[in-house]
């Protein structure tokens, strides 16, 4: 894998600060409860937890935003959102951000999706999921491909799916079909429903356990995923597939170039969630910056053993990610 120097690094943040990414994808609502744990509930074997601290945080395609908002890019958010708390707390957290808000569709009726996380002495205890899963309405597809048909700056598109609902095989066909018009590369997070549906898109980022879900074959060993990778490049007829490993790193498989496995970066794992947004939006600032695949998957591989250093879901400091270069040698 070629050396990433901290100057490149910096040259590639400058270039990327103030460019155009879209991001269509599951938006959420991520709210953390911390509190300590001193007794056992008499109503029931569980733990009682003495709430200390609340806090809410953009998650799903929210998050990709926030990464590139973070890197200095200006992000252009599409999704849907519900008319409830969630969603005016989620409008607001975006409003801090100075990130538009024009691309979220509030849908009557559907709740905005929303992940409910209680730690009891800094330990993950419960998740609570508040969200539906059925198709959008026509009303948000439409509303979706006029924005991005209107929008002439846009220089990259991420595609961030969570199989909540919104990314339809029609709306997938009909963005892909205008982006292709347009020149513009697609970069997709997959999840299992629509997995083969992003035939030929600059950049496909599934993990492990996706792929071989898709593949239905384990994927053990390094030769595995060296297959694998392969394997989805060519069904996919796509530029490139970086798969992840999580605590082993990820693999990069590009048309017309060797295979570069990149070995993970993380000195300390305290939490994994949102490390997958890091890398796609990384990635994507890294490419409108003139980096190469190699480079931004270098990039990113340093940017997700930043965030994954850190308790919850986070954006990536740009500062911190240069650091941790610098620190690399």
């Amino acid at each position: 894998m070629d050396s990433l120097t901290v100057e490149r690094a910096q040259e590639l943040l400058e270039r990327c600060r103030g460019r155009r990414v879209a991001v269509l994808g599951d938006v959420m609502l991520d709210r953390y409860f911390w509190g300590s744990v001193t007794r056992i509930s008499p109503e029931a074997p569980v733990p009682v937890v003495d709430l200390e601290e609340e806090e809410a945080r953009l998650g799903g395609a929210a998050n990709v935003a926030h990464n590139l908002s973070a890197l200095g890019l200006r992000p252009l958010l599409l999704g849907v959102i519900g008319e409830d708390t969630a969603g005016d707390v989620l409008l607001e957290l975006m409003a801090r951000l100075d990130c538009e808000t024009h691309g979220l569709f509030r849908q009557p009726g559907r709740p905005t999706t929303e992940k409910i996380r209680i730690l009891g002495n800094r330990q993950h205890l419960v998740r609570l999921d508040r969200e539906v899963r059925t198709p959008v309405n026509s009303a948000v597809i439409a509303h979706i491909l006029h924005l991005l048909e209107e929008t002439p700056d846009v220089e990259a598109l991420i595609i961030q799916d969570y199989n909540k609902g919104l990314l339809t095989p029609g709306l997938i066909a009909a963005v892909l079909s205008l982006m292709r018009q347009r020149g513009i590369p697609v970069l997709v997070d997959p999840k299992q429903e629509n997995f083969f549906a992003y035939v030929g898109v600059k950049l496909f980022k599934p993990n492990r356990r996706e792929a071989a879900q898709a593949l239905q074959r384990p994927l053990r060993t390094i030769e595995d995923v060296r297959w694998a990778a392969r394997q989805l490049r060519e069904q996919l007829h796509c530029q490139a597939v970086l798969l992840t490993l999580g605590e082993e790193g990820m693999l990069l498989d590009e048309a017309g170039e060797q295979q570069s496995y990149i070995p993970a970066r993380a000195r300390h794992v305290a939490d994994v969630s949102g490390a997958g947004d890091t890398v796609i939006a990384t990635v994507a600032a890294a490419l409108v910056a003139g980096a190469t695949l190699r480079e931004a998957a270098a990039l990113a591989n340093v940017a997700a053993g930043v965030v994954c250093s850190q308790p919850g879901v986070v954006p990536i400091d740009p500062r911190a990610l240069l650091s941790a270069i610098f620190e690399m040698g």
